[in-house]
């Protein structure tokens, strides 16, 4: 590769993830002020009160709840906890986890932008067989030992959790201005949560659209790329090097689409994509934050759990959709070919919510001063995965400054 051409695909991948990120940007933007809105007028006390033991009823609420929940990872793994040390079961926590992460509403959006309808079909039926895979699976390992004794470590380490905590009425409270500021506090926090796994999810998927060739992927993912459907051997090793390419990658589930986007564009199989977007949850960071909250023992059996239920899943969805004929065929057009910029619905849809925004912000920062109630993230010292994000998500910013320096002066 000369220089020039290195500069010129520079900025190419520059171009190509912030084309990214304004294709998506309303749907990010009404997909958390959607998500804001419920998390604050339902409430996590009211979920602690009606969440109980495994049982029908119970992992159905986990999930309900999962789904009108933030679709940050490491917001969803402290509220898992808090619900499973207050008393709700093993199993509806963990179909908490789950939904909070693959069901919730912004998720389907911009799976919609990047991928389109039936992957947003996979990802919401996908979601719901995970959970109950993942529920069988821990009926059939009755894990009744270690549950208890990661209860009893969580309630010694932190205390009892309080009783009696207040329920507000959410049909008062949507009506007042006090409510909607609470919105507009939690939809800031939301993007102060994903903002790095954001930045470098869509930085990460440009330069791969860019220069990564189609054959590494060919190599990686057994069948890739080739005419007509491959065999049930490709389809299993797909679904397994998934979940191990988003484990070195490390994005949370929103930042993973659009890398999603660029395996699909690479001929990479339906069931190794939605493994792919699956797997926000055996990442070595959720699997470190796991191992804080229950210890090492658990952490690997949520791991091992959430790895068969995902495999388990992906190959059901691939074979299902192609029974009713519904599997999607890629172009192999890469986004990156693709026109980025546009006055199209997408300039418009990005006008209006922008604006969305700044309504927000004016209730969260403009006239009198806020009050310190409402709904915060606990301060303290940041972890070391925080910490590596923001410095990834600086060195993003710097790799894009320099790109669009490179597209202006060559």
């Amino acid at each position: 590769m000369n220089n020039a051409n290195f500069w010129q695909l520079y900025s190419e991948a520059v171009l190509t993830s912030l084309g990214f990120f304004w294709k998506a940007l309303w749907a990010f933007i009404l997909g958390y002020v959607i998500s804001s809105a419920i998390q604050v007028f339902v409430t996590r006390e009211r979920m602690k009160q009606t969440m109980g033991e495994a049982g029908k009823g119970s992992v159905a609420l986990g999930t309900f709840f999962g789904f009108i929940s933030s679709s940050c990872s490491f917001a969803a793994l402290a509220t898992t906890k808090s619900l499973f040390k207050k008393g709700a079961g093993f199993v509806p926590s963990l179909a908490f986890l789950l939904a909070s992460t693959n069901l919730v509403v912004e998720l389907g959006f911009i799976i919609a932008v990047f991928l389109g309808w039936q992957f947003v079909v996979g990802e919401y039926v996908g979601g719901l067989l995970l959970i109950i895979c993942m529920w069988l699976i821990v009926r059939f390992t009755r894990p009744t030992k270690l549950i208890r004794k990661v209860r009893k470590r969580l309630r010694d380490n932190e205390g009892e959790a309080n009783e009696g905590e207040d329920v507000p009425n959410w049909k008062e409270k949507i009506q007042t201005l006090q409510g909607w500021k609470q919105v507009a506090r939690k939809y800031f926090m939301e993007w102060k949560m994903v903002w790095k796994d954001v930045t470098i999810g869509f930085t990460v998927a440009g330069a791969i659209a860019v220069f990564v060739p189609r054959s590494f992927f060919q190599f990686l993912f057994i069948g890739s790329g080739q005419n007509g459907n491959p065999g049930f051997l490709a389809i299993l090793e797909n679904t397994i090097i998934g979940p191990v390419a988003a484990f070195f990658t490390f994005i949370g589930s929103m930042g993973n689409i659009p890398l999603a986007s660029v395996l699909y564009a690479n001929g990479v199989s339906f069931a190794g994509v939605i493994a792919f977007i699956f797997s926000d949850l055996v990442v070595f960071p959720v699997i470190r934050i796991n191992a804080k909250y229950y210890g090492w023992k658990m952490a690997s059996y949520i791991l091992a759990v959430f790895l068969a239920a995902l495999v388990i899943t992906a190959i059901v969805m691939h074979y299902g959709f192609s029974l009713f004929g519904l599997l999607p065929e890629s172009t192999g057009q890469s986004q990156a070919e693709t026109q980025r910029f546009a006055i199209d619905y997408t300039f418009w849809l990005n006008l209006a919510f922008l604006s969305v925004t700044g309504v927000l912000a004016w209730l969260r920062w403009g006239g009198k001063k806020d009050d310190k109630g409402g709904m915060h993230h606990g301060g303290g010292k940041k972890s070391i995965i925080e910490r590596v994000l923001f410095w990834l998500a600086l060195v993003s910013y710097i790799w894009l400054a320099g790109g669009l320096i490179a597209t202006f002066v060559k």
